[in-house]
Parts: C-alpha cells; structure tokens; sequence
C-alpha cells in the first residue's frame, strides 16, 4: 500500500461528542488536502476511525468531501464512507447530493434528498436546491423539478439566482419552454449566467429569432457577454441558417475582446458550415492552432451536406484521430442525400477498419441505406451484429429495422421485429403502420392503429399519413374518410397537405374524381404538387383526359421541371388513344429539354446489389440476361400474354418496335436476373425507382405462375407480390 509523504502522527481518540470546526485544529485535515491517491485517503479513514475522529461530524464530512469530490474520488468508496457517518452535517448531505447530480446515477441524488429532508434534522438550503434541481434536469423530470421549485419557494428562496438559474436549465431540459422564461423574467438581478442558460436554451430549442432578441437585452442591461453567450448566439445562427449576422457575431466577438477557446472556435465553424458557407469555414479552420476531434467533424460534415463527398472522404482520412462521430457524419451525409451505395460502402469500411466501433447512430444510417437499395441481406447482417454486440434496442433502432424489413419485401420480419420489443413509441407503431400499408394490408394497419390507442400512445401527423396511404392501397374509401375526418376534432390534428395528398389519392383511385377535385377546391392550404400529382395518376387510372390536363397544368405552374408531369399525362392520352396528344407531349419534352426519368431496377443477389436501367446491357451478364428474357419472351407468347402497349410514352407504330421497347424495361431485365441468379427457394426481390407499368404487372403475374416463382416487387408507391399467377395488391391499370 502507498503511504504518505509525511507520516500521520498519532492521534489522541475523540469522544464523539468533540466538535472541531476549523481546518487547522487537527493535523490531518492537512493530510487530507495532500492526499494524492485512493490509498492514502484509505489510510487516513482508518486512522480516524481508531481514533474516533471520524465521529465528529465536522472532521467526517471533511474526509467525506475529499472522498468524494477530488480527482481520483470514486463514487462508490464515497457512498460507504457517507454511510458510517453517524450524524451526517448539511455540508455532507449536500456533497453526497451534489455528486450523484453529476453522475450517471443522478435519480439517486433525488432519493438522497428525500432520504435528507425526512431522516435528517436540516431542511434544504440555497446550495442543496441547485443541486437536485439539476439531477431532475439530468433524468428530464418536470414533475420532480416543479416539485422543488415550489419548496424553494416555500423556503423563501425562489429569487436566489444560483437556483433561479438551475430551475431554468431545468425547465429548458424537460422542453418547458414558457415555465423557463418566466423564472427568467423574476430574476431581479439576473447574472450572465441567467442570459446565457436562456440565450442557449431557446437557440437549442430552434428559437433563434427570440435568442437574438434577448442578446439584444443582455447589451442594453449592461451585463457583458462572454464565450459561453457567444456559442449560444452562435448556435442560434446555425439554427437559423443566418450566415450574415453569424458574420457579424464573428466580428462582434473580435471588436470585444472575447476571448476564443476551443468551445467557441468549434462554435463558429460549425455556424459556417451549416450556413454553407466552406470558404469561410476553411479559412477559419486554417488559422486555428487547436482542433480536436468535433473541428475535424464539424469540417467532414460540412463537406458531406453540401455534396463534396471527395473532400469530406479525404478529411476523414487526414484526421489525427478518428472516432465514430466522424464516421456516422459522412456515413449519414451519403444516406440523407441518396447516395445509399456510397454510405454501405463506407459502413463496410468502417467495419473492416476496426478503427471504431458502430453505435446506435452508424447503424441507423446503414438499415435506411438498405432500406433505399433495397439490400435485406446487408440489413439482416446489421440486425445479426445487433444481436451479437448485445446492443440496446432503442426506438430509433426499432424503427429502423422495421422500415428496413417492410421495404425490403419482408413484412413478417418487420412484425417480428415490432412484437419483440418491450417500449414502441409513436415512432415505432407508425413505422410499423406504414410497413403494412405499402403492402397493401390495410385493414392489419388499421388493426395496428386501434392496438396503438390502446397502448395510450397518441398517434401524430406521421401516423395519419400512415395510415391513410393503407386506406389508398387498400381501396378502403368509407375508412380512409373516417379518419381523416376526425384528425382535428378528436386528435388535435391539423391536417397538412399530406393528408389532403392521400385523401385526393383514395378518391380518385375509387374513380371519385369530382369529390376528389372538391376536396382540393376547398382545403384551406395551398395545394401543392403532390395533391395534383395524386389526382393526375387518378385520371391515369381512370382514362379522365380533362382533368387530367387540369391537375397537370397546375402541376406544372408549381414544378416546371416536373417531367413525370408530362409522362402521366402522355399514359393518359395513351389510355384513350390520343396519340396525336403523346406525340405533342413528346416534341415539347423534346424542345424544352426535358427528359424522363430512366427506368431503374435494383436486385440483391449474395449481398450484392445489381442495379439495371431500361434497355440497359452495361452488366457483365446481359449475354445470359437477354437470353433469358428472350426464353420469357417466348413462354409468355404460348401462354397467350399479349403486350400492354398503352404505357408507352413514345409514339412506336411498328408493333414489333413497340413490343421490343417494353420488354427493355428495367423491371424485366432483374426478373431474369433473378430467375437466372436467385435460389428457387428464395423470392425475387426487386426495387425500381418508378411506378411499375400495367405491361410489367401483368408480365410479373404470369412470370410467377409460368416459373413458379415468388415475386416482390417494390415501386415508387407500394409494393406488389406476385405468387402462383396472383397479386396480393388491387390492380389499377
């Protein structure tokens, strides 16, 4: 055992009624302030104890203080040394509070203040209350915490600033955003402290325009800012994507005099890069003589947003140190801005690397990578290390999986996934609704919607448009009106322009199209593209010409480079023979520039994903894929299909050319990769980037009777299965 530098002299035993209460009465508490290391505090307890020094409850909370609170202090030596103290003094039961608010146990600091003010003979004073105020902040309690705020009252100490200040960062925690301001407001003389709790608070919380408001009053009020107010103002700029006045916050900070840490310098780049400005952020990366791993980051990330991909790549490997949140920041910035290939690629580097280990955040981008390709084997394998690392299933993983698996084609496995866990938020109940939906199970969705009101989880905005899209997909009209009738009067919802897209979509899909125009004529909301977009595929469905030239030209209006405008509206005149309409359609896209958007399917296949474009022969194995689908071609003629030629944009008079263009349809090409490359066991699972063309459908359909093969198919829209000749989805073609 280590000993001390000086040997503790002997100490004469103290009746434990002796009160001692300065620190130069007694020698050790010398010792105790030297105290290096754990073992020389152990040596001084014991000492006290055969001494009964510790018995004195001045003499014990000051072992007890140092046990506690000095750099090598362990929390758990702490609590047994608390608990031999006979008669606990205010100063410890404050200490031992103090220090569980700060860990990560801070419901015990809660407990020990209850144990205090019912076991001990102190009641609560102006230092206890900013330290339980906080370990109700640390677990987001707002009950605990309006519960304290009105003993401080009752204690005539609701005006002291110190807990003022910690009932503010409180309320801000639990999101009580009004309860926070008015503290802030009571303060009678508010310190910088009180500002900047607020200032932060509101720029955190999105409000930036009232974080700048009160900047504006802290200057007025005389009360100086400092580094701290600067990062919260600063916050609030990148929150508001407001380069000019984060400039001039920059500026303000050089005129003043403030001083600028690593904090505040981090704050700042982070303000460029989210207001998109990277030449201000590189130049101020450059000039910073320190940087830690959130500078790097924050670059990476920056570089990820706006699409520099190379330079956020070779950031990333340039880093001195790399750890996760790099990783997540460029892994996530492929995701969100569809490059889901690129963000597998690099979560499969990230794990070869073993440079990091994947957390909650890597994993949630990798599963909504898969779910965008397609890619369930990948997605399977991300579940399996889930399981594996024995990683904690929060909802935000929950969900993911579950989107996952339902636009992989896997319904059952997004159910297992749901019924496995023990906590769904709202969430995970309207992932799961939405899983159900795009596979046409309508009535299990609604089903599900009822089980989720029952389990007192109040449904949200997300949730009803879940559950509207099932009602489309179902064709359930009766219902799908029942819900959103009672959005707002039973739920408190406003229906947002969503809604009206999925109520226009469930009339028109029923062949309702003047109530569908109806209800388009009086939402109180701009219609938006997508409320036309969904009455123009109704007119697709239903052959209607006129209002189908009615929602494309308002389409239009609002989106000009809408070139899937112009294809529907060609399907239309094709649906109706109007050829003389496809071909002015044609020489207008022609004229203007515009092109429809290519055909593009993608099939996983040995945790490889095959993507192929309409007509496309770029892939190694077009020989055996075109021999394949000329096999398909041949089997389809004897079994007496006849090509749907109605969904053709182009205008094609030759038969046979029309024949050829609808067999090179990108849909067709991964059916025979499939049937050449997927075990019979397995069903063929396709992702195309379109809505799929009645031709391919019905193609699909006999396909899966003629091979005896199961088929899943996922559109731009929902998803359609095909087994033994049957479709589990309602045709519309």
């Amino acid at each position: 055992m280590e000993t001390l530098s000086t040997p503790l002299p002997s100490l004469p035993r103290y009746s434990t009624s002796l009160t001692v209460n300065n620190d130069h009465d007694h020698p050790v508490f010398l010792h105790i302030k030297q105290c290096t290391n754990s073992s020389q505090l152990g040596q001084i307890h014991a000492q006290m104890l055969r001494t009964g020094l510790f018995f004195d409850p001045y003499s014990a909370s000051k072992l007890f203080a140092a046990s506690a609170l000095l750099p090598f202090s362990s929390l758990e030596y702490a609590r047994k040394v608390f608990d031999q103290i006979p008669k606990p003094n205010l100063h410890t039961w404050n200490t031992l509070i103090r220090v569980y608010a700060s860990s990560p146990e801070p419901l015990q600091g809660i407990l020990i203040f209850l144990r205090m003010v019912h076991e001990s003979p102190y009641y609560p004073n102006k230092f206890t209350f900013p330290f339980v105020i906080k370990a109700a902040a640390e677990i987001f309690s707002l009950c605990v915490g309006q519960a304290l705020h009105g003993l401080a009252i009752k204690a005539s100490l609701g005006a002291d600033v110190f807990i003022s200040n910690s009932l503010i960062h409180l309320y801000l925690s639990c999101g009580d955003l009004d309860s926070a301001y008015r503290v802030f407001t009571m303060i009678g003389e508010k310190d910088v402290v009180s500002w900047n709790s607020m200032i932060t608070g509101l720029a955190q919380r999105g409000c930036a325009e009232m974080a700048f408001q009160l900047f504006q009053e802290m200057e007025e009020e005389g009360v100086k800012p400092n580094d701290v107010t600067m990062v919260g103002v600063l916050s609030a700029c990148a929150k508001k994507l407001d380069l000019e006045f984060g400039r001039w916050v920059c500026s303000y900070i050089e005129r003043k005099g403030i001083r600028v840490d690593l904090t505040l310098s981090n704050a700042m780049l982070d303000m460029y890069t989210k207001c998109g400005s990277l030449e201000d952020a590189k130049r101020l990366f450059d000039m910073m003589e320190e940087k830690d791993i959130v500078t790097w980051t924050t670059m990476l990330d920056g570089y990820a947003k706006l699409g520099e991909y190379e330079t956020a790549k070779l950031v990333l490997d340039t880093m001195p140190r790399q750890d996760i949140a790099a990783w997540n920041a460029l892994i996530s910035g492929y995701e969100q801005n569809g490059k889901s290939k690129e963000a597998l690629s690099l979560y499969h580097e990230l794990q070869q690397s073993q440079i990091a280990k994947p957390d909650g955040i890597t994993l949630v981008s990798a599963l909504s990578a898969c779910a965008q390709l397609g890619a369930m084997e990948t997605g399977e394998c991300i579940h399996a290390y889930v399981r594996e690392q024995g990683i904690k299933f929060n909802c935000h993983l929950t969900t993911s999986l579950i989107d996952m698996y339902s636009k992989c084609g896997d319904i059952k496995k997004a159910l297992d996934v749901f019924y496995s866990v023990d906590r769904r938020d709202v969430f995970v109940w309207s992932a799961m609704i939405a899983g159900l939906a795009m596979h046409g199970q309508g009535r299990d969705a609604i089903d599900l919607f009822s089980r989720m009101q029952e389990a007192m989880i109040k449904p949200n905005s997300v949730t009803f448009t879940n559950v509207l899209c099932a009602c489309s997909h179902a064709g359930l009209v009766k219902e799908g009106k029942t819900f959103f009738n009672q959005m707002e009067p039973v739920y408190g919802i406003r229906p947002g322009v969503q809604h009206y897209s999925c109520m226009v979509d469930i009339l028109g899909r029923a062949g309702l199209l003047e109530e569908a125009v109806e209800i388009i004529e009086k939402m109180p909301i701009l219609p938006s593209d997508s409320v036309w977009g969904a009455l123009l595929g109704a007119c697709q469905i239903h052959g209607n010409v006129e209002l189908a030239e009615l929602a494309c030209r308002h389409l239009l209006e609002l989106d000009p480079e809408n070139n899937g405008a112009y294809v529907l509206l060609s399907n239309v005149y094709a649906k109706t023979g109007k050829w003389d309409g496809v071909s002015r359609l044609r020489k207008h896209m022609r004229v203007t520039g515009l092109k429809k958007e290519q055909g593009c399917s993608r099939i996983e296949v040995n945790g490889v994903i095959h993507e192929f474009l309409a007509g496309d022969n770029c892939h190694p194995l077009s020989k055996e894929i075109y021999s394949k689908l000329d096999e398909i071609v041949v089997r389809l003629k004897s079994a007496g299909c006849v090509p749907n030629k109605s969904h053709l944009l182009q205008l094609i008079e030759e038969d046979e050319m029309q024949e050829h263009a609808l067999n090179l349809h990108s849909e067709k090409l991964a059916i025979a990769f499939g049937l050449l490359y997927v075990e019979v066991s397995q069903p063929i699972r396709i992702i195309k980037n379109l809505r799929v063309c009645g031709d391919c459908h019905s193609v699909a359909k006999l396909v899966s009777s003629l091979y005896n093969r199961e088929i899943i198919l996922r559109d731009r829209y929902r998803f359609h299965h095909f087994s033994g000749g049957n479709c589990s989805c309602k045709d519309y073609w």
